[in-house]
């Protein structure tokens, strides 16, 4: 599938983090930042890679072409590192904003990730420093399995034959972001072999020997045929849809590389990106591939 024309684009030149493949199983081990141990992953490279700026191309780049999608959203919520805020007030907002955006049947907010370097290096509990190493959020076995946990947990068995989706809406709490902006990789650019299937464990502040979550996630692997996007000077007032999982089969894009990144063009006053991601399951009117 032919891509867009970016020669006109502004671009940053940056090192992207991407996994490298091995005989052995592939492993990554979560700790809370409480706990003072730093995120095990398997081995890495850089790799520099032109990372271009997607803003003049927002109304072409599509979720179900490129994997993702750049949206203005304007929301009075502001209170991101109270979970229980979160769950009661922003989550309803996503439900509206992914309904109305996507022409969804429903959409359950299942989890959201809030992210910030300095609060994270407080070691404040619940909050993420930004993730720098490309990878999906989910497998081809672990979204199928994922969609049907959440609409059973949600009773919503009669949407099982319905195509669905597994969608983060991204967005900035502070910003400008310029310091450490997300990359999404244009699924187009992608194949099947870049992708690692990848055991993810999940540790709480209470136990650091058993995973309280035990996942799947792919790694990704470098391939000069990526082509990376980013969306310069995000404000909060902006949301990027990422879709990690599709159940259709007809040649949408089904899953989306993508990772935080230094960017090498950030201003020595830079206010330090603190973001939140909402992840979600969207449901659509259409069935499913039998």
């Amino acid at each position: 599938m032919s891509q867009p024309d970016v020669s006109n684009l502004a671009t940053v030149v940056a090192e992207m983090a991407y996994s490298v493949a091995s005989d052995g199983v592939a492993r990554i081990r979560v700790f809370p930042p409480s706990s003072g141990r730093e995120v095990e992953t398997p081995a890495r490279e850089k790799r520099t890679v032109s990372v271009f700026d997607c803003r003049p191309l927002a109304d072409e780049l599509k979720m179900d072409v490129a994997g993702f999608e750049l949206h203005s959203d304007t929301t009075g919520f502001a209170d991101y590192y109270s979970p229980e805020q979160v769950r009661q007030h922003y989550y309803p907002e996503v439900v509206a904003l992914l309904t109305k955006k996507l022409d969804a049947q429903a959409v359950f907010v299942f989890d959201h990730n809030v992210r910030s370097r300095v609060r994270s290096a407080r070691k404040e509990v619940g909050v993420r420093e930004p993730v720098e190493g490309a990878h999906n959020d989910y497998t081809l076995a672990s979204g199928p399995k994922r969609i049907e946990d959440i609409l059973r947990e949600n009773n919503a068995h009669h949407l099982l034959a319905n195509r669905a989706a597994l969608i983060n809406v991204w967005r900035p709490i502070v910003g400008p972001v310029q310091d450490h902006p997300l990359a999404i990789c244009d699924a187009r650019s992608t194949t099947l072999k870049d992708f690692i299937a990848t055991e993810i464990q999940h540790f709480q502040e209470d136990d650091l020997e058993t995973p309280a979550h035990v996942g799947e996630v792919f790694s990704f692997k470098h391939n000069p045929a990526h082509r990376w996007y980013y969306a310069s000077e995000m404000q909060p007032d902006e949301v990027i849809f990422l879709k990690c999982f599709d159940t259709a089969l007809d040649g949408r894009a089904r899953y989306t590389g993508h990772t935080g990144f230094q960017n090498p063009d950030c201003p020595a006053d830079f206010v330090a990106r603190e973001s939140i991601e909402a992840r979600t399951v969207v449901v659509f009117p259409e069935l499913r591939p039998a």
